[in-house]
């Protein structure tokens, strides 16, 4: 896709980001017993796992944002859009009392997060986000990455920041292993913000489930994401990029290796007992993440990355939301 023309930004400095408010976010020992942990300083890094591909670049002094991802679990607005609603059906039909309830448990949760984007998976339709944003009115800006398929459940963004460009990846073609092509399970929705005058993009992603499981598709969406951050990261050299949102496996798999090679995995300076995100028989396993792509635009504040919870869970989600703070770097403001 060519790049469209974009407005010049007048460069300010934002100060305000700074004061954040303090979150009770519960986490293990054991990775599911829980206690409180302070945000968004946690001390230094994990020895020998500092971030990386820049460690020992020092954190930008300047403006820092803070980035959250968080799958909702199932937000269907009130409206049967395939005919077969409810029951064990895959699509749900709630009363407006029971939408009316999903939403407020979870507004109260991601107004918690006191993050500044915030990038959700699992949004049924237009109506869902807007049920949703009526309950975080401190968000004045979205976007939904709409599939436009009956009782899809996409991804979305929410920002105190205005949207500058959107760019979808839904429709373009991806690679398995074995060289059969496929296509994102949902889109990989790229929304570009002005933060105070600095570009701000973020990847809101949700790679294939285990589901009827298809591997080869997640480690095609896994690889060409690597891509399509990096050319980003090209493309803006002083923008700050973030991809996040449930990728549906694990550190060590094969694609979240394949991200690994080129990007930040920023939860990789935290012990391995606070990252898990969801519960698969009995474990906490980490399959909700945030990623850095290597450029100018700023750097990933050590030790800020957190999961979010309420029990297993947070805000009547199956899934943790995860955050972490960014500085942008000097040239950004």
């Amino acid at each position: 896709m060519s790049p469209s023309p974009r407005p010049p930004f007048r460069l300010r400095l934002r100060s305000n980001l700074a004061l954040w408010g303090a979150v009770l976010v519960l986490a293990g020992c054991d990775g599911l017993s829980s206690q409180p942990l302070s945000v968004p300083d946690a001390g230094a890094c994990v020895p020998g796992n500092c971030p990386q591909p820049d460690s020992g670049t020092p954190v930008p002094s300047g403006a820092r944002v803070r980035i959250a991802a968080f799958n909702v679990h199932r937000l269907f607005d009130t409206v049967c859009d395939t005919g077969s609603c409810g029951g064990s059906n895959y699509e749900e039909l709630p009363t407006a009392e029971q939408f009316a309830a999903q939403v407020d448990q979870l507004g109260r949760a991601i107004t918690a997060l006191n993050a500044d984007i915030v990038m959700l998976e699992e949004i049924e339709t237009q109506a869902s986000l807007d049920g949703l944003r009526g309950r975080v009115p401190q968000f004045p800006y979205s976007k939904l990455g709409e599939t436009f398929t009956a009782a899809s459940v996409d991804v979305a963004v929410l920002s105190r920041f205005p949207i500058i460009e959107v760019r979808s990846h839904r429709s373009q073609y991806i690679y398995r292993p074995d060289g059969s092509a496929t296509r994102f399970s949902r889109d990989l929705l790229e929304v570009h913000l002005d933060v105070d005058g600095a570009r701000v993009i973020v990847f809101a992603a949700h790679f294939r489930s285990k589901v009827d499981d298809d591997p080869g598709r997640r480690l095609a969406e896994a690889n060409a994401s690597r891509e399509i951050l990096l050319d980003s990261a090209r493309e803006f050299p002083s923008a700050l990029v973030v991809l996040g949102g449930d990728l549906n496996d694990v550190p060590g798999s094969e694609p979240l290796n394949a991200l690994d090679r080129a990007h930040l995995r920023v939860a990789k300076d935290r012990p391995v007992n606070e990252t898990w995100t969801y519960v698969y028989s009995g474990q906490g396993q980490a399959i909700d993440h945030l990623y850095l792509a290597p450029n100018a635009g700023g750097a990933y504040v050590p030790g800020s990355f957190r999961v979010a919870r309420d029990g297993n869970g947070y805000g009547g989600s199956d899934h943790g939301a995860v955050y972490a703070d960014f500085a942008l770097t000097a040239s950004q403001q």
